[in-house]
């Protein structure tokens, strides 16, 4: 048997010149398809095997805090106990099955599972199971029978996608080799004390070539030399033949920015996608889930709004499929096509969406077309997503993607100076604010603003400001406040003073 082909064409493009951050590729037909980042000081924790100690159990939550030893209690649920009674100080060894992002902990399982390159080993299980994404019936029962034949008393075996058109000799070999690994770990287990680690996974790169090394993959480009040559020592361990060809990057170009990868980076992290018709998709992220608005654009259509309506859901489906993928989006979302009034076409709306997720390694459920016309799907979380792998929360807006109107603080402002004018019988004002809003306040309630409460106003320019921050900075006579202003514009040349118009 051999591995179904598909005219997709795959690289592997792996940036990992610089210490401080890795960064791998899947590039499909001169595409990203999907984006792998690792830094140093964020390792990547999925997969790793610690032995803990309970902190704290509650039940009103049916989970308990455990101590693995990072500084940040990961979160267990009870159901992820594997029906263990869990007390506080009690030793357990766990599994992390989702790393620490925002202000969650990481989640860990005492289910623990070793995955190689064509099984899982399941220590403590009894399951013999085959991949659903192996469709071929003869496939999957031949599988099957290899799975029961390789499980052994106290472990389960599941065998992976890659291993499709595998001989039996190559997986049992996989499989003897995750048994040391578990008779290692175990061991550690014993002698060691809690908190501590005893197992962590491969490097990014390992685990990309583990996950997603198929036939294929054509060529497998990376740019340092010594993961070229670990790349080249341990690949015909992970792939049988004929081996895709390795190539290591030399070009005075940057790896990413000559395969044009930089690009559409940046583009991915952009809200609106632009679709070629002229239709654009909105993608907006929320704390429960990912919402995604179709729009036709600049997209006229040819015959009559059915049919424009039907091809641009259509054209959308496609896209957004790639988008949920290259983002690393999971979880819930929720998608607003325009709407359609045949069910035929939201029929094969639906149907191009499940041929769009077919390729997709992460399990994508399609829940059809609600009353209100939205599609919802739901799509396994395997991993941070690139925005907030790539990204932080606007320190301006705190993340609301919203900040005050130049006007509002320009009343806040105002409302200010009049409390403090009422205070003392200072003749003129300097007040900082950020360089745009000082601006706007200059020219529209400068001089409204010292007719009304009698006193010269000065305004600074000040970069560093945050949008919404103001600030007196002197108050006194005339004289006094130009002193100071010829201090500002001497000393700090990058301060733009703005005098009252009578100056």
């Amino acid at each position: 048997m051999s591995e179904k082909r598909s005219v997709i064409d795959r690289k592997i493009i792996a940036n990992c010149i610089d210490t401080e951050e890795t960064r791998v590729a899947i590039w499909e037909d001169g595409r990203l398809a999907e984006l792998f980042v690792e830094r140093m000081w964020e390792r990547q924790k999925a997969g790793e095997i610690y032995k803990a100690r309970i902190d704290t159990v509650l039940p009103g939550i049916h989970a308990a805090f455990v101590n693995i030893g990072d500084g940040r209690n990961a979160f267990l649920y009870l159901n992820d106990a594997r029906g263990l009674h869990l007390e506080p100080n009690q030793e357990v060894v766990v599994q992390v099955i989702k790393t620490a992002r925002k202000n969650k902990g990481a989640r860990v399982t005492t289910r623990l599972s070793l995955p190689g390159r064509y099984a899982v080993l399941v220590p403590g299980g009894q399951e013999s199971g085959v991949s659903k994404r192996i469709t071929d019936d003869e496939e999957r029962k031949r599988l099957k029978a290899l799975a029961k034949e390789l499980r052994g008393p106290g472990h389960g075996i599941i065998i992976r996608t890659a291993a499709e058109g595998v001989d039996s000799e190559a997986i049992a070999h996989d499989v003897e080799w995750l048994l040391a690994l578990w008779r290692e770990i175990e061991h550690d287990g014993v002698v060691q004390a809690a908190p501590c680690l005893l197992y962590k996974d491969i490097g990014l790169i390992g685990r990309v070539l583990r996950d997603e090394l198929t036939r294929q993959v054509s060529e497998i480009i990376v740019d340092g030399e010594e993961e070229y040559r670990n790349v080249r020592e341990h690949l015909p361990g992970l792939c049988g033949a004929p081996l895709p060809e390795v190539t290591l990057y030399t070009g005075t170009t940057p790896l990413f920015e000559y395969y044009s990868i930089e690009r559409e980076i940046e583009a991915a992290l952009e809200r609106k996608v632009w679709l070629k018709s002229g239709a654009y998709l909105v993608i907006d992220h929320t704390e429960a889930l990912t919402v995604v608005d179709v729009n036709t654009g600049k997209y006229i259509g040819t015959t009559d709004l059915r049919h424009t309506v039907l091809e641009t859901n259509l054209e959308a489906a496609a896209q957004i499929a790639r988008q949920l993928r290259l983002r690393a989006i999971g979880g819930i979302i929720v998608i607003d096509f325009i709407d359609m009034d045949f069910e035929e076409d939201r029929s094969q709306l639906l149907h191009r969406l499940e041929d769009a997720f077919q390729h997709d390694r992460y399990r994508a459920k399609i829940f059809g077309v609600s009353q209100l016309g939205l599609v919802e799907i739901t799509r396994k979380r395997a991993r941070s997503d690139i925005r907030s792998t790539l990204t932080r929360n606007c320190p301006a807006c705190a993340g609301t993607g919203l900040v005050l109107r130049e006007d509002t603080i320009a009343m806040s402002m105002k409302r200010f100076l009049r409390k403090v004018s009422m205070a003392n019988k200072s003749e003129a004002f300097l007040i900082e604010a950020h360089p745009s809003v000082a601006q706007y306040v200059r020219e529209t309630y400068v001089p409204l603003w010292g007719e009304e409460l009698g006193k010269e106003i000065f305004v600074a320019e000040v970069p560093e400001f945050a949008w919404n921050k103001f600030r007196l900075d002197v108050q006194g006579s005339v004289e006094q406040v130009e002193r100071r202003v010829e201090q500002m514009e001497k000393r700090e040349a990058c301060i733009v003073v703005h005098r009252p118009p009578s100056r």
